[in-house]
This record gives structure tokens, C-alpha cells and sequence, in this order.
């Protein structure tokens, strides 16, 4: 009698132990289901919050990759210093050559002609009197693929271009075709006031500099880009209102039709 009491005292405890450790499993499964479902939500309220952020012009993709990535993007981004300040230093001296100094292009492709041609013309010579073996020179030769490759490219984007204008002028889009009259507008004011080389230097600098601080300061250039749309916004609907509406489009479209 006494062991049966003894041994019903035994395993009370350890049923209490197991109530208990029952008890203590369900609270910590809730736990880390609550707390599961905080971090989705968490992170389900950090995506929502990056998709909304204002890019301009409604960009996805970073700047390097918007520039075509690769060593063009690169240079542009000043990731490599030496090759983007030598590049800009190049493109610096012909504008130099042709503009400042009014130095024609016939005349630069001979004069440097004729300075490679000498040199190794008395390189050659010199050779030879000291009893060498005049030097080897490589052969040059433009590649093939190389050749094909930016045709192939040239072409692509000459044909999307003129995809766009045909989308453009075909009427469907008012806005779009405004904004690119408008944009070849200031465009021909520009070439008016300086020559296609100045014009060509001027977009290399460009390219040098803006998207370079663009990446470095994209978050303060979109919230103000963002403020400036909001205003274009409006005061495109002011004039959508005033004048645009105002057009009989239907009239002219039922006549000519």
C-alpha cells in the first residue's frame, strides 16, 4: 500500500512536468508564429516602401545599368579614374585642336600620318646602321567582328528611333508628340548657337558628369523631381482645360475622314 502511494507521488510530478511543458511549447509555437508573421509583415511593409519610392523618369534599374553597364558604364560613372579622365582628356584636345586652334581634320589625319611614318621610317634606318635587325612591326587590321558588331548595334537603335517617331506621329499620344516637338525645338536652338562638334563635346562632358552625381545624389535630385512633376502635372491639366479642350479634334478628324 505504502509503494503504491509512493509510486502515485512519483508520477504525479512528472505529470505535471509534462502539463507543463505542453503549456510552455504552445506559448513559444504562438511566439515564434507571431513573431514570424511581424518580420513578413515588417518586410512586406519595407517592399511596399521601396516600391513606392519616386524615381525619375520612372527608372527600375540602377544608373549603371540604365548606361548599358559594362566598361561605357564605367567610364561614365568614374569607376575607373585613370580611363574616364583620359577619355574626357582625349575628347578635350580634339575640340582644343578644331575649335581654339581651328585646326582642320584632312590636316590632322596627314600630319599624323606623316609623323608615324617617319618615325618608323628612321627607326628602321637606324637599325640597320647599328648592325640590328630593322624591328618587326605588326600587321593592323580592323577586325571583322568588330566592324559587324557596331553595325549591328547602329542599326538596332537607328530602327528603334524609328519606331518612335512613327508611334509618335501616327496621333495616338498628344503629350508625347508636345514634349518631343518641344525637345527638338530647343534642340535646333542649340544647334544653332554652336557646331555639331561643340554640340558632340558638350553631350561627352555631360555624360562625364550628371549621371556621376546623379548616382551620388539620386535621393535629393528624385524628391525634387518629384515635386517638379507634380507641378508639370498640374499645370499641364490647367492648359489641357484652357486650350487643349477647346481643339474641335472631332470635327477635323469626321472631316478629313
Amino acid at each position: 500500500m505504502a509503494d503504491n502511494v509512493a509510486g502515485d507521488h512519483e508520477h504525479e510530478p512528472s505529470f505535471v512536468e509534462s502539463v507543463k511543458e505542453k503549456i510552455s511549447e504552445t506559448f513559444h509555437n504562438e511566439d515564434s508564429s507571431s513573431s514570424d508573421s511581424d518580420d513578413g509583415k515588417k518586410s512586406a511593409s519595407v517592399s511596399d516602401v521601396k516600391d513606392k519610392i519616386y524615381r525619375l523618369f520612372g527608372r527600375e534599374r540602377p544608373v549603371h545599368k540604365l548606361l548599358g553597364g559594362g566598361k561605357p558604364a564605367d567610364i561614365f560613372l568614374w569607376k575607373d579614374k585613370k580611363v574616364s579622365a583620359g577619355v574626357l582628356g582625349f575628347v578635350t584636345l580634339i575640340w582644343v585642336l578644331f575649335e581654339l586652334v581651328e585646326y582642320h581634320l584632312l590636316s590632322l589625319v596627314c600630319h599624323t600620318l606623316i609623323l608615324v611614318l617617319a618615325v618608323l621610317f628612321l627607326w628602321s634606318n637606324a637599325a640597320s646602321f647599328i648592325n640590328k635587325s630593322p624591328p618587326k612591326f605588326p600587321e593592323v587590321a580592323l577586325p571583322e567582328d568588330i566592324v559587324l558588331g557596331v553595325a549591328s548595334a547602329l542599326r538596332v537603335e537607328v530602327n528603334n528611333a524609328l519606331e518612335i517617331l512613327r508611334n509618335i506621329a501616327s496621333g495616338k499620344d498628344l503629350k508625347k508628340f508636345l514634349a518631343v516637338v518641344a525637345g527638338l525645338w530647343v534642340l535646333s536652338i542649340v544647334g544653332s548657337c554652336c557646331n555639331f562638334l561643340t554640340l558632340f563635346y558638350i553631350s561627352i562632358v555631360l555624360l562625364h558628369t550628371v549621371p556621376y552625381l546623379y548616382d551620388r545624389y539620386e535621393d535629393k535630385v528624385d524628391a525634387f523631381a518629384e515635386k517638379a512633376e507634380a507641378e508639370i502635372k498640374k499645370q499641364y491639366a490647367v492648359f489641357s482645360v484652357k486650350v487643349l479642350s477647346k481643339i474641335p479634334v472631332g470635327a477635323l478628324k469626321a472631316k478629313f475622314a
